[in-house]
């Protein structure tokens, strides 16, 4: 997993490591034995709750495994509930860079294309943390539903107490948008994260 990751990319991976429990050497950037031993125990155990719960599509799988482990838990429960009640969702969307948050965020902005999809910059966004991950709906043929509404079911059917929607907020409404319930501030989060340290309660 390690081939053609940047320093940053695998200090990236190794903060989200340390707070699972996984790794205890230093936040270096550096890939080494201790940061691939945990990266494949993080690997087995993601297969481990894919096997228990669900496996899915190769896009919302590949989305799936960038998660923390118990939001990857939280994601295929409600997965499996979503397709159950016969909606065509995938995730399209789960852990990102800081470097990519960025990215996304000039999206729309200082005259570059496409339409605003974040008031995040990197570091401002939960998907920042392993905790989030976003769906998109489409059609027996394949076409991706942009209706508003459209994306009310899955919440109805999928949303549980340990997720939030984004639905539900209010300065941007983001209905395609779930994360875990973490209860601190996304400050204290990123905090917490950049340090190693777990921030998400264990259920």
């Amino acid at each position: 997993m390690s081939g053609g990751m940047l320093h940053e990319d695998v200090l990236f991976f190794q903060r989200l490591l340390k707070a699972e429990g996984l790794y205890n050497g230093k936040l270096d950037g550096i890939w080494g034995p201790l940061t691939e031993a945990a990266s494949n125990e993080f690997e087995e155990k993601s297969k481990q709750i894919k096997e228990e719960i669900a496996s899915f599509d190769s896009r919302t799988e590949a989305h799936i495994r960038t998660l923390l482990l118990k939001a990857q838990r939280e994601a295929r429960v409600f997965m499996k509930k979503v397709l159950d009640a016969g909606i065509n969702a995938k995730i399209i969307s789960g852990t990102r860079t800081y470097a990519e948050q960025n990215n996304l965020f000039r999206q729309g902005r200082f005259g570059n294309p496409g339409p605003v999809v974040t008031k995040a910059r990197g570091g401002r966004s939960n998907h920042n943390f392993g905790i989030a991950w976003d769906i998109g709906i489409f059609t027996t043929t394949g076409g991706f539903i942009t209706l508003d509404k459209a994306y009310d079911k899955p919440a109805e059917v999928g949303l549980s107490e340990t997720l939030e929607w984004g639905g539900n907020w209010r300065s941007f409404v983001d209905k395609p948008h779930y994360q875990l319930k973490v209860g601190e501030k996304i400050t204290i989060v990123r905090a917490r994260f950049e340090a190693g340290e777990n921030f998400v309660m264990v259920a």
